[in-house]
């Protein structure tokens, strides 16, 4: 067996998690594939598969292979394709993972026009609000809001800032009353996103000085939907980023408070596996969503 097709088992078994999947994948027998690997194995001169009868563990060294080993695969792949000019467009399956309203609100409505683009790229997006690995998950791009990724070979890239506003709908204003300082709005029923950094606190700034309030909110949720739904019936002041609630307010369905007060920024990048090796599918999307968000002019509107 030459070592492309040993790199390409080994990718298999990894990823599929076991011998005879990998084995049907390549059309090749158990035997054949325990064969191969222990030559791999050798050739290397360590183990990269752990296993018995019933189950097996890649290996530290084995992990550390098979990400270089992915890259390189994939590399290869578009290198192949690139030659046949009927191959040149993206293809395949392409995984996005995001929040659920970011999933909603921006991603789910931008599959026509980016289909209508790029034809043979099938969507599937991973609406979760929690931050997924990406490689284990078989992710190509997340979007996300933290500001840094622990895995030093995702590349992160900036796709637009916005504020995180306090918004009530007119008639619970109009009922309790519209605060209009830090100190007024502790006694306001307050809806906050439970998966927040210091969920029980708020961080204002005004003038150069900063407030903290320690809150008990009336109610938490770990989805900006749930509270925005909670919000337009009325039950309290939502804290919440600008881009979930932006159409709101332009349609006067919720109204900012304490719009004087800036509480912390929020950043919204992108994170996908090594730019060496980024697919096309992956390259062609990240550059749709930039070019959509640009014209759109979505971070002027979010920050203001």
């Amino acid at each position: 067996m030459d070592r492309w097709t040993e790199v390409e088992l080994f990718i298999q078994i990894v990823e599929r998690q076991g011998l005879s999947k990998a084995g049907m994948a390549l059309d090749m027998s158990k035997a054949a594939v325990t064969r191969h690997l222990a030559s791999l194995e050798e050739r290397l001169g360590t183990r990269l598969i752990e296993r018995n009868s019933r189950s097996l563990r890649v290996t530290e060294v084995g992990r550390q292979f098979y990400e270089r080993c992915r890259g390189l695969h994939a590399e290869m792949l578009e290198a192949e394709q690139a030659i046949n000019a009927s191959t040149l467009r993206p293809t395949g399956v392409l995984t996005v993972t995001a929040s659920l309203s970011f999933s909603m609100l921006h991603l789910a409505p931008l599959v026509p026009a980016y289909r209508a683009r790029f034809p043979d790229v099938r969507i599937n997006i991973v609406a979760a609000n929690r931050y997924m690995d990406l490689i284990d998950s078989g992710i190509d791009l997340a979007i996300r809001t933290r500001e840094y990724e622990p895995d030093s070979s995702i590349t992160v890239r900036k796709l637009a800032s916005t504020r995180r506003v306090l918004v009530a709908t007119p008639g619970y204003l109009a009922e309790h009353g519209t605060p209009g300082s830090v100190e007024e709005l502790a006694k306001h029923h307050l809806l906050q996103y439970s998966l927040a950094n210091r969920a029980d606190e708020l961080h204002f700034r005004r003038d150069g000085l900063e407030r903290v309030l320690k809150i008990e909110p009336l109610m938490q949720a770990n989805d900006g939907q749930v509270l925005r739904a909670a919000a337009l019936k009325g039950l309290g002041i939502l804290v919440q980023p600008k881009y979930i609630v932006y159409d709101d307010i332009v349609a006067s369905r919720l109204v900012p408070v304490l719009d004087d007060y800036r509480l912390p920024d929020l950043t919204i990048n992108l994170a996908y596996p090594s730019r060496k090796y980024l697919s096309a599918k992956c390259r062609t999307f990240v550059d749709f969503l930039i070019e959509h968000f640009n014209e759109m002019d979505y971070e002027r509107k979010w920050m203001g």
